[in-house]
């Protein structure tokens, strides 16, 4: 095999100088450790159920009933360029869809309780926002990225992720789902 330099690098074949048997045990064990990793079962996936936002300590009000509605759960930060540009199509939703059975609510990751009030007051959403100051929920869910929005349908079951936001692309897309789901019976 070559190494990129012109010379031929040896790779040793000798039996007895890794044992099969324990390179089988290796991948074995690491494929049980990854498995059965808290981390490695956590991440929210299209198909999973929402967890019980109650057990996070998440500071602010939570929405009394989320159970029979239609979810946007939108994971922000203060300080993500994006969060700031997906606001306003967060709100439309909010507006347009709220009294058919729509719920957003926004997650912020914030560890500062200024910068979140900040970015409250600034951008005044009509929706319920929450923050995950020791980010316990967002360390379950394991957002990829800021935003991250899972649209969760009336059963709480994840049924679409939008990681990061794309302007006019996410919005349309966004507003596409939600209606869709609107439009299942519950």
């Amino acid at each position: 095999m070559m190494n990129g330099v012109g010379s031929t690098l040896r790779v040793p074949s000798r039996p007895g100088l890794f044992p099969r048997w324990r390179l089988a045990a290796g991948l074995a064990l690491a494929a049980g450790l990854a498995l059965t990793s808290p981390l490695a079962r956590a991440q929210l996936k299209v198909g999973d159920p929402l967890p019980a936002l109650s057990q996070y300590a998440l500071e602010g009000n939570l929405p009394s009933v989320l159970g029979g509605r239609v979810v946007v759960l939108d994971f922000w930060a203060s300080w993500c360029g994006p969060c700031k540009a997906s606001f306003p199509t967060l709100v439309a939703l909010q507006n347009d869809f709220g009294a058919a059975g729509l719920t957003v609510l926004g997650v912020s990751v914030d560890e500062s309780r200024a910068a979140y009030e900040g970015f409250v007051r600034k951008h005044a959403p009509v929706f319920p926002t929450v923050r995950d100051a020791e980010h316990r929920l967002v360390k379950v869910v394991r957002a990829p990225k800021m935003p991250t929005t899972y649209v969760i349908d009336r059963h709480g079951v994840v049924r679409h992720i939008h990681e990061g936001y794309h302007g006019d692309t996410s919005a349309k897309l966004l507003r596409e789902q939600v209606s869709a789901l609107l439009a299942e019976k519950p």
